[in-house]
């Protein structure tokens, strides 16, 4: 596994759990991370098993070096499978967990991580725009969309005990790890050093090869700060934790310090000594009295420290600085008076396996939350994975709850350019569309026959406004299937899918099932494209669309068919875009593979016919790609020693970036109404058809008026280049023709030229 770039991304990422904890045992209480052999730990415990924090492994486990594309599903595969087979190899059983909701306590500390992220991923696509490139830097990387979803099937697909978590994900993993007596938790949380349960063992410090890894002490933190187990709750609160905002207890934290600093030297890590020194003085006595209000706090403020401190009682554990410890119900749902008792048990057992998504949030909690997605917050043309999959998440809404109006809505909090997050949007359940009869929920669910098996297909379509492609479809296996629905759904709602996009999606989906992990990890795409970033975070994000709609459906198709691993590679995603954008042949788009082009022309024919029949035919529309007007001999330095190439100007004038972009972007649509005009002349209706009118628009003039003639000729002859270099015969003779056209400027001359130009390159088939 390459892990060593990860690691380094790994002690980077957020301070999780208590706020300046983890800091304080590397920096300043040494003796409190104590390395530890797992094997030898295992051979000495009665229950061999760790507890994995699935969340917190999520970045050491994405150790694949391309992560802009899409994701390389296959290769993460394999690192699972690596990592799985390290710990059996050393006698220890693995039981992994995934958070399954965002407690309403937490959900200011979860807007305000999107939200940091949000900002990253904007650097990440200037990072891109400017440079071509994926970020190699260490302060800019953004994990796959949907990486949590995916593991927990990827996981349960490979053999694993893995559960979902129907509230706080670490409540739940202390939880169990204390009631079946686990050797330890595995993750990246310092909350787990102050719950009161097993050890808690460091994946960012884990060494497969040595199986060995750092285990920070509960106890020996206590004996260095002087303090009880049962005081830890109150420590956490008090530096800040995800329920206990940081800057809350700020002036608290002041004026301990300032009192610890009277009597003390100073040192390193003072304000956690202070703070401990403060907690040992107001501790309750013998009796009871004292506890959290005798730490001269307001009101407000002993609400949310008691709050903050109930979060780390376990059943059956209390605090000597409560009054009282409740313990939270989240049996109760939320939703409970729309739905039958017998579905919403179903979907709480499933949900709790890990065998279903979606449809739990919605039945128990009425709140669904969606993460950050690769997504241009320039990007004008694709909508947001948020909007253009709404209609799916309505009719699934309308599946699985009420439809008389005003009687029930759902809260969604989901991340995208422009969302503040300050609120969630109420989304109401829409109606199917095509089916006559509202499909019963019991009868997808709970029936096996075949007549139900058809039911559950054609709603699953309907879902996705596909309800007429039920027969077509059944001549293709479930990822294929997957990938028919994702493409001719994004092509309908978008309306600026071009055929060259289309052709991508479907090359790489048909592409992706003979090949192996190592052959995809060998990719080179000469450049990264950013509208090929977002078409590959919009595939990648839809599939977890599918999976909930399939859950919602009672399962018409086998989870593993629907997963990115079966149905999508990110580098090869991006391989195919490039080449379809590029004007390369068929036969080249599919490797000169006959088997894999009988299939793409199948796939291909029924998504374009269905898109025709819904009035959004897909139209040639090529992009040139921003890489073609880079000379790398104008290069930046770049982390790791590479050099990442400037815009150079066809005069050879250095630009900024962004106004170089926006020049290229402006001639690149003269060269392309270049060549369109002469195609225009000699293919007639057909070819004006075929694009939409658009060499007829007004733009046509603006631009044919606007810009000098020497950079239409300049950037029409570049783009071709290669077909020019390689003609014979009069190819000279039309390339002067062509110049001393457009230096007389005149609009006839240039179309004669151009229409000799493309003859000559033989583009009258295109």
């Amino acid at each position: 596994m390459q892990l060593r770039w990860l690691k380094l991304k790994t002690n980077l990422q957020l301070d999780m759990g208590v706020k300046g904890l983890q800091y304080f045992m590397e920096t300043c209480c040494t003796e409190t991370c104590v390395p530890v052999d797992l094997k030898q730990m295992a051979e000495t415990h009665s229950n061999a098993a760790l507890v994995v924090d699935g969340m917190a492994c999520l970045r050491f486990w994405y150790s694949c070096q391309a992560w802009v594309q899409g994701g390389q599903w296959q290769e993460y595969i394999q690192i699972l499978q690596e990592f799985i087979a390290a710990f059996t190899a050393a006698g220890i059983r693995l039981v992994f967990f995934f958070d399954g909701t965002v407690e309403e306590q937490k959900r200011a500390e979860w807007v305000k991580r999107r939200l940091r992220v949000n900002k990253d991923i904007a650097r990440i696509f200037q990072h891109i725009k400017t440079h071509c490139q994926q970020p190699n830097s260490r302060d800019l990387f953004c994990l796959p969309s949907g990486l949590a979803t995916f593991s927990r099937f990827a996981l349960k697909s490979l053999g694993q005990e893995t559960h979902c978590s129907v509230r706080e994900g670490d409540y739940e993993i202390a939880h169990f790890a204390l009631s079946q007596n686990c050797m330890g938790i595995l993750g990246q949380d310092t909350d787990f050093v102050i719950y009161d349960t097993v050890p808690y063992l460091s994946i960012s410090k884990l060494n497969l090869k040595s199986m060995s890894t750092v285990l920070y002490s509960r106890e020996k933190l206590c004996r260095a700060l002087n303090l009880h187990p049962t005081d830890l709750p109150l420590l956490s609160c008090l530096m800040g934790n995800d329920v206990v905002p940081e800057q809350q207890m700020q002036h608290l934290r002041n004026r301990v310090l300032m009192l610890y600093r009277e009597t003390h030297k100073q040192v390193q890590g003072e304000k956690v000594y202070s703070i401990a020194e403060f907690i040992d003085a107001h501790r309750p006595n013998a009796e009871g009295m004292g506890g959290v209000s005798t730490l001269s706090l307001s009101r407000g403020e002993e609400e949310v420290m008691e709050k903050g401190i109930h979060m780390y009682l376990l059943p059956g554990q209390g605090s000597p600085w409560l009054k009282q410890c409740l313990h939270f119900d989240k049996s109760k749902s939320a939703m409970r008076n729309y739905m039958d008792a017998e579905l919403l048990q179903a979907a709480v057992e499933k949900h709790k396996q890990a065998e279903s998504f979606l449809v739990y949030n919605v039945l128990h909690d009425g709140v669904v939350e969606c993460s950050n997605t690769l997504e241009d917050e320039e990007e004008r043309e694709i909508p947001p994975q948020a909007i253009l999959y709404l209609p799916v998440r309505e009719r699934i809404y309308g599946l699985l709850l009420p439809l008389q109006p005003g009687t029930v809505s759902v809260s969604e909090w989901f991340v995208f350019p422009g969302n503040l997050l300050k609120e969630p949007v109420r989304v109401s359940p829409k109606p199917l569309g095509r089916c006559k009869v509202q499909p019963d929920l019991k009868a997808l669910w709970f029936r096996t026959d075949s007549e139900v098996k058809e039911v559950q297909i054609s709603t699953l379509l309907d879902i996705f406004d596909l309800y007429e492609l039920k027969e077509e479809l059944k001549q293709f296996d479930g990822p294929l299937i997957a990938v028919v629905i994702l493409v001719t759904y994004i092509a309908m709602q978008t309306r600026q899918l071009s055929l060259e996009d289309v052709d991508a999606y479907l090359s790489q989906a048909v592409c992706v099932r003979s090949k192996s992990f190592r052959e995809m990890q060998q990719l080179r795409p000469p450049a990264v494209d950013p509208r090929a970033v977002q078409l590959g975070s919009l595939f990648v994000r839809g599939l977890t669309y599918l999976i909930g709609a399939n859950s919602a459906c009672g399962l018409p198709f086998p989870m593993e068919h629907l997963m990115p691993w079966k149905t999508f590679d990110g580098l090869l995603f991006h391989s195919k875009y490039l080449l379809a954008h590029s004007g390369c042949s068929q036969e080249e788009l599919l490797e000169g593979n006959c088997s894999a082009t009988s299939l793409f022309l199948s796939v291909k024919q029924l998504v374009l016919d269905a898109c025709r029949r819904r009035g959004c035919p897909l139209q040639i529309r090529p992009r040139t790609v921003q890489y073609r007007y880079m000379r790398h001999e104008e290069a930046e330095e770049q982390p790791g020693g590479r050099r990442a190439p400037m815009f150079v100007h066809p005069g050879g004038s250095r630009q900024q970036p962004e106004a170089q972009r926006r020049d290229i972007q402006k001639e690149e649509g003269i060269a392309l109404l270049l060549v369109r005009a002469g195609l225009r002349c000699h293919c007639g209706q057909s070819y004006r058809v075929r694009t939409m009118g658009w060499a007829e628009s007004p733009l046509q003039q603006a631009m044919w008026a606007e810009v000098p003639p020497e950079a239409r000729v300049w950037h029409a002859v570049k783009a071709h280049e290669r077909e020019i270099e390689s003609e014979r015969g009069n190819s000279g003779e039309v390339l002067q023709a062509f110049i001393h056209g457009s230096e007389e400027g005149s609009a006839g001359a240039l179309r004669s030229t151009a229409a000799n130009l493309c003859l000559t390159l033989g583009f009258m088939g295109c």
